[in-house]
């Protein structure tokens, strides 16, 4: 047996939908699916708009330019996420500042970000990490405080709330990612929401290489071509269908391991509930207890070897080499994220996973950690 670390579920009208572009010729940025998947999905978020791209990279990379943040403008952010976060923030020449995370939900510690502002800082950048989201409301006073904007990354958090609101709602720019192992997948993709016409607007212009209305091939600025393709948005428009179906299945597969792993004391689960929320077990994320690197390498290696794939926790970013080619060097301590980065893995939780390869992930873990 193996048990993939994530495997997506594509029974619903995936394949339908798909079969109706290939039928009607519509199989590039300008098919109906587009349309339909942006409306019913800026409904769900709570949203004004939501422009359609060709992944959640460049999802965050079009909301960064789309707020004309200038050559040394600061950006807090958390340390502890993806290296998709700060390519665009790089690419501006703009200064990432980061802040630790919380020990408990491990997401970014809010209350480190005000100590963090100076003048040049102009926006925060939130991630939502693993399964339960970002303390928002401190982020969003302060942002309100010292006039600056918020950018938010609900990549990893579809159908997630803060306090009864949807995650991907709470950015003056919110973006999400439709890699295979989010909720809602198009096998690459992303969306970018707010509710500012302008920033709308520009979006749309960056994401389909600045054209101008008056003459097409004529460019004023340099754009991306980030167009999702009307196949994307098929699957996604199923996917979304069965949202709710998707959550309540990874909180089944969160409350599975939980209650299987619980007596295990080398290790840390992941906080089954916030003050402000429930889990959503994006991933189902271990952390282990007074170890290091070659020991989480080597634990991951053993689970391999008996058909179990992981992955490793991200790498922070304020230790990622490319920060050197862009002249940044950073000198504070970030011990938690750090932590994270060396001790922490996720095992599979995928939509397609059974309860059979459940337990047997359970059961290997099992004989691993318990001596």
């Amino acid at each position: 047996m193996f048990v993939p670390v994530n495997e997506p579920l594509l029974n619903g009208n995936e394949k339908k939908y798909l079969i109706e572009c290939i039928d009607t010729g519509w199989i590039s940025s300008d098919g109906p699916f587009i349309k339909k998947f942006e409306d019913n999905l800026s409904h769900y978020f709570g949203r004004k708009y939501a422009i359609a791209v060709s992944n959640g990279t460049v999802a965050i990379d079009i909301a960064i330019d789309a707020l004309d943040l200038q050559e040394g403008d600061e950006v807090i952010m958390p340390t502890f996420t993806i290296i998709s976060c700060i390519t665009g923030i790089l690419r501006k020449r703009c200064i990432p500042v980061f802040v630790d995370q919380d020990s408990e939900t491990w997401n970014m510690d809010v209350s480190q970000i005000e100590s963090k502002i100076t003048p040049r800082t102009k926006a925060i950048m939130v991630v939502h990490i693993y399964g339960l989201p970002v303390d928002m409301n401190p982020v969003l006073d302060i942002a309100k405080k010292y006039n600056l904007k918020v950018i938010e990354d609900a990549a990893e958090m579809h159908g997630q709330e803060y306090n009864g609101k949807k995650c991907g709602s709470f950015g003056d720019i919110s973006t999400v990612s439709f890699y295979p192992n989010k909720h809602i997948t198009t096998g690459e993709g992303g969306m970018i929401f707010t509710d500012d016409d302008k920033l709308a607007e520009r979006c749309r212009s960056l994401r389909n290489l600045c054209f101008i209305p008056e003459q097409r091939f004529i460019h004023h600025e340099l754009g991306y071509n980030a167009r999702m393709s009307n196949l994307q948005a098929a699957v996604g428009l199923a996917q979304l269908e069965r949202i709710e179906q998707s959550i309540l299945k990874k909180r089944q597969i969160g409350h599975f391991y939980q209650y299987k792993l619980k007596d295990i004391d080398t290790i840390h689960l992941p906080v089954a509930e916030a003050e402000y929320a429930k889990n959503i077990y994006w991933v189902f994320g271990i952390v282990l207890k007074n170890a290091n690197l070659s020991q989480t390498q080597s634990l991951m290696a053993e689970l391999n070897k008996r058909g179990i794939g992981t992955r490793p926790f991200f790498w922070c970013l304020h230790e990622q080499p490319v920060l050197k080619k862009f002249g940044i060097t950073v000198t504070d301590s970030f011990p938690v994220a750090e932590n994270l980065s060396r001790c922490g893995f996720y095992i599979p939780s995928g939509l397609a996973i059974t309860e059979e390869q459940m337990e047997y992930v359970v059961n290997n873990l099992t004989q691993i950690l318990v001596k």
